[in-house]
């Protein structure tokens, strides 16, 4: 061996020994992008569809800590790249404290169509259920294709505040020890419709703050609209399961909630010529999901229907519920219950039904709009799930 060779052999040995030990990833917090849609739409998407030379500033609560963080920010489905400029993110109570993020040791990144990036680690060390703030700048014109609507959650764009998220999709979290991560994968309840707007109570919040203690984190990839056999507010479940469930960073479980969509939507104004959903469509989706989810060695638990009798009456998007489709909402929910497909059910029905009319939703429990819950049903609905295979 030339004295070369061995010098710089001894330089990679020492370096290697130097090295801090390679640390565990988790997701602790996500948002599941949205394709952007028209004004033919029957709800508004509520942010701009473009922006020029913008600021974004975002608030965030995690659910697991850890000593390093990464942020991931999604084009999933735009047509053309988005440049990020400068990007910094501290916690929310403390500006001081925040850092600038690299990406490839560069001080901005552009995410082409479809892709995503992730930043460089940064030694910011987190606390498990803290908040954290982050700060991009769009310093290109962007047209916003790919976003992610509502979740009672208000960014600001150059200051005015706006409902909803932009390009940010989910923050990492490294750790010394292997790390779990818990899917919910739903629709507009699992995405908070119905919560108390930048108070982070959803219940896959509350689930958070339950297996916080454990280490377990929980991403949300609820999106207003989801369906699980077709496309909604964004693409089926079944479509994004990839994605947003099955490529997450240490995830071992997901808890679906979803179907209330397929059922509902049909002949209301979010798809007036749609034929009805059936029992068969709903099962095959959900025979496939678990199918997908036990190849990777993801554990499934399903969550029953929650009721919905008069959901949405008398806004113009009456036609939610029929008698029909609480006919067919039961025969799921039993399917759920008994078909021995899933790994384990959580029976969000049983939890939030009215005793005296099970069709509908508890008063105490109901939002006001008979089909999601406020924030003591989403209390009840976490309450509900069993914790003890997520931990073990």
């Amino acid at each position: 061996m030339s004295k070369s060779i061995a010098v710089l052999t001894l330089s990679l040995l020492l370096a290697a020994h130097d090295a801090p030990a390679q640390g565990h990833w988790t997701t602790s917090w996500y948002a599941a992008p949205q394709p952007a849609w028209d004004a033919t739409f029957a709800l508004p998407m509520n942010v701009p569809t473009h922006v020029d030379n913008a600021t974004v500033r975002e608030t965030v609560r995690l659910s697991a800590g850890g000593r390093c963080i990464r942020l991931v920010f999604s084009n999933r489905y735009g047509h053309e790249p988005v440049k990020l400029g400068a990007v910094r993110v501290g916690p929310d109570d403390d500006p001081r404290a925040a850092r600038t993020l690299t990406f490839a040791g560069q001080p901005g990144a552009a995410i082409l169509p479809g892709a995503t990036v992730t930043s460089d680690p940064v030694a910011l060390p987190v606390r498990p259920l803290s908040r954290l703030a982050v700060t991009t700048s769009l310093p290109a014109p962007t047209t916003v294709a790919s976003f992610h609507w509502g979740a009672q959650q208000t960014m600001h764009i150059d200051g005015a505040p706006v409902g909803g998220r932009l390009f940010l999709n989910a923050v990492l979290v490294e750790s010394a020890q292997p790390a779990r991560t818990v899917v919910a994968l739903g629709d507009s309840i699992t995405d908070g419709n119905g919560s108390t707007p930048d108070a982070d109570r959803r219940w896959p919040d509350i689930l958070a703050q339950r297996l916080a203690p454990h280490g377990v984190a929980v991403a949300n990839a609820g999106i207003s609209g989801g369906r699980l056999a077709r496309d909604g507010m964004g693409v089926s479940a079944l479509a994004r399961l990839e994605q947003d469930v099955l490529s997450q960073p240490g995830v071992t479980d997901v808890i679906v909630l979803l179907g209330i969509n397929d059922i509902g939507w049909p002949g209301s104004p979010f798809a007036p010529g749609e034929r009805s959903a059936t029992l068969d469509e709903l099962t095959a989706a959900y025979r496939q999901l678990v199918a997908a989810s036990h190849v990777r060695g993801v554990r499934v638990t399903a969550g029953t229907l929650p009721p919905f009798e008069g959901a949405l009456a008398g806004t113009p998007y009456a036609g939610h519920y029929s008698p029909a489709k609480e006919r067919l909402r039961q025969q799921l929910n039993d399917w759920i219950r008994t078909a021995g497909v899933v790994d384990a059910v959580v029976d969000f029905d049983a939890v939030l039904r009215d005793p005296a009319r099970p069709g509908r939703m508890r008063a105490a429990f109901d939002s006001g709009d008979h089909l999601h819950p406020g924030d003591a049903g989403y209390r009840a609905m976490a309450g509900a799930v069993d914790i003890g295979p997520l931990v073990h």
